[in-house]
């Protein structure tokens, strides 16, 4: 195992940046649909119930299914593998948005709206910093998803830690196989821990709790 890491080091460095950056975009594309849609969500149930149930049968599609299905329409590559994870990435963001913003307490949207505010400023002032600690966990929560669901881009050509995995599996290389799964696992790690340190940067103060 460990000649694994020192004979291959340039290698993980390549595709662990490859693999940081085909989740990292997958996710950052997902939170910028999903949060401003998860926010007028939350203003309609009936809509709400409509796409938050076509968005959990796309949840229920294999990851494999989903990348095959790139294919045809984008080829193979980081491209397709960045979209089929951005599908992915949708529901949990999603799902935690609309039930963060849902959670706020309406007596403090009305008294906020009763000094004067507009409803998109009690949105952007009282429901969204309240529901950040929410929203945030739906982030972390895709984070990790789409860094294990990016070990099958490598199917398709996408590159990343999949590859020393699947090289592994068709070369029976037990240390390919268990060095690609820790290297995921750490990046898995680290992602839910930077990402913490940004939910703490981002939610109110008064909101904070201790861990």
């Amino acid at each position: 195992m460990i000649d694994f890491f020192t004979q291959n080091t340039d290698a993980i460095l390549l595709k662990t940046w490859e693999h940081f950056y085909i989740s990292i975009i997958a996710l950052f594309l997902g939170a910028i649909v999903a949060i401003p849609l998860g926010i007028a969500l939350s203003k309609t149930t009936t809509l709400a119930k409509i796409v938050l149930a076509i968005t959990s049968v796309f949840q229920t599609l294999p990851s494999l299914a989903i990348l095959a299905l790139m294919i045809p329409f984008l080829g193979v590559g980081k491209v397709p593998a960045i979209v089929a994870l951005f599908i992915y990435t949708l529901l949990p963001i999603l799902n935690n948005t609309f039930a963060g913003m849902r959670s706020v307490n309406q007596d403090l949207v009305r008294a906020g709206q009763s000094m004067g505010m507009t409803t998109f400023q009690a949105i952007r002032m009282i429901e969204i910093p309240l529901a950040i600690p929410i929203i945030m966990a739906g982030i972390r929560l895709s984070a990790v998803y789409v860094i294990a669901w990016a070990t099958l881009a490598s199917y398709i050509g996408a590159g990343g830690l999949g590859d020393f995995i699947f090289n592994g599996l068709n070369l029976y290389q037990t240390d390919f196989i268990v060095g690609g799964a820790i290297l995921v696992t750490v990046l898995a790690l680290l992602t839910d821990f930077l990402l913490s340190k940004v939910e703490k940067w981002v939610t109110p103060k008064g909101l904070l709790v201790e861990k």
